[in-house]
């Protein structure tokens, strides 16, 4: 994905012969969501598919557009409302979107739906590109050692359970409401996709973050057109009244305006969204260590019985600590450790003397020490403890293991253009998502290798 965009034509419309966007534009009209002047939605200066580009020169702070809360789609807005709240309790499930993904099937389908001009620009459902309408080969074959394709399997598993207990139920029971097209797996994993990559979540206030659960996603209009980039330069920012686009930074006239989908690694942009930013672009990107891998790295250095049954007595230490868990992962980002509490609590419980563990082991509670605080960073790595190093090698080496390419045979095809040119979309984006994290993760055996 480019950081920058080439010139748009004039007034956003792409020469005129754009319908779906002149229907957006039109239906944004109507509904009284309002462009600034200086904006321009368009195919044209933009990173993939429709995007928004500065007509003008953008000031920071300045208002991009502004979407009245009665615009966005979501189970509180939609015309089947009242069916959702009176049918709450049975919709309840694990992701918490099947109210709204009910909500985007109805006026999906309906013809008079209010929001028909906002579908008008969404992308065809057919070629959505999250690597969950790959076939399980490709994923394997292009993303092993990646973690998408564990991801993928949890979530084709969660959508297929959640539509067979809940959701086709539910269709079943109001054949006058929905038609029978709508009882479709097919379809209602591709509207889980596009809420994955389109929908928002407004954030809690601050008094409310714990004792709340989170908002339910929704679909915000105009701001779900913005692409990401790490480095962005628009933010939404939630009112009573409304949701407004506000410029971070000055935007040139004739670049493409960036909004963040959060501080987001690679391989979960891959998953989510369809897209890698490519390297070195995404300055978020991290690679993960599994913790069982961290426990298997400890293992090989079991020599006895004894040895190996301390072990298990340690792990089940960090897990009452909740350190560590059978499918958590230690997350490497390019200058530090993400988690770098439970990875540093994980080194030094692993790796102290058994009379030392033994007397921990007593104490009531988990006292924190300067080694247990010790930011875990690419400076403060290399002066670890020698067996805390060894032990971090040993579990980026396994990780590094879990890979189908090497580092250097993925470097070579980076950078061979003639051999880049004739990969396929999804080998480029997959290509970028294994690069981006075995370099993190040979930095790291650098780190621990002084």
């Amino acid at each position: 994905m480019a950081t920058a965009a080439k010139r748009p034509r004039a007034e956003g419309t792409s020469g005129g012969g754009d319908k779906p966007l002149l229907a957006f534009l039109n239906w944004c009209r109507e509904v009284g969501l309002e462009l600034s002047p200086k904006v321009s939605v368009s195919r044209e200066g933009t990173v993939s598919g429709y995007g928004m580009v500065a007509l003008e020169d953008v000031q920071r702070g300045e208002l991009l557009f502004v979407v009245p809360r009665a615009v966005l789609l979501s189970q509180k807005t939609t015309s089947i409302r009242g069916l959702l709240e009176k049918e709450h309790g049975a919709l309840q499930s694990q992701s918490g979107w099947v109210p709204l993904l009910l909500a985007l099937l109805y006026e999906y389908l309906a013809e008079d739906s209010p929001w028909k001009g906002y579908f008008s620009l969404w992308p065809e459902l057919g070629s959505l590109r999250h690597p969950m309408f790959w076939s399980e080969e490709e994923r394997k074959q292009l993303l092993q050692g990646t973690g998408v394709p564990e991801a993928v399997e949890r979530d084709l598993a969660s959508i297929s359970y959640e539509y067979g207990t809940i959701v086709l139920p539910f269709l079943e029971a109001h054949p006058d409401v929905f038609p029978l097209q709508a009882q479709s797996l097919e379809l209602y994993r591709q509207l889980v996709a596009m809420v994955m990559a389109y929908s928002f979540q407004e954030p809690l206030e601050e008094e409310e973050e714990e004792e709340e659960e989170p908002n339910p996603p929704m679909m915000v209009p105009a701001a779900d057109i913005l692409n990401h980039v790490a480095n962005h330069n628009a933010n939404l920012e939630y009112s009573p009244e409304c949701l407004k686009m506000v410029a971070t930074q000055p935007i040139p006239k004739g670049q493409e305006i960036f909004n963040t989908y959060g501080q987001m690694a690679n391989w979960q942009l891959i998953h989510m969204y369809g897209f890698a930013e490519p390297y070195p672009g995404n300055t978020n990107d991290s690679a993960d260590i599994q913790m069982a891998t961290v426990r298997a790295a400890a293992l090989q250095g079991a020599t006895t019985e004894a040895e190996t049954r301390l072990l298990g007595e340690r792990w089940d230490f960090l897990c009452q600590l909740e350190m560590v868990g059978e499918e958590g992962a230690f997350v490497i980002g390019r200058e530090e450790v993400i988690t770098e509490e439970e990875l540093s609590a994980t080194l030094k419980v692993l790796c102290m003397p058994a009379k030392e563990f033994r007397q921990l082991k007593k104490r009531d509670s988990w006292e924190e020490d300067g080694e247990n605080s010790l930011i875990l960073t690419n400076k403060t790595i290399p002066k670890l403890k020698a067996s805390w190093k060894v032990l971090l090698r040993n579990s980026t080496l396994l990780t590094l293991q879990a890979y189908a390419t090497d580092l250097k045979s993925d470097q070579e095809l980076l950078h061979n253009k003639e051999a880049r040119a004739k990969l396929s979309w999804k080998e480029e984006q997959a290509l970028q998502v294994r690069y981006g994290q075995k370099r993190i993760l040979h930095q790291l055996l650098e780190l621990t290798s002084s």
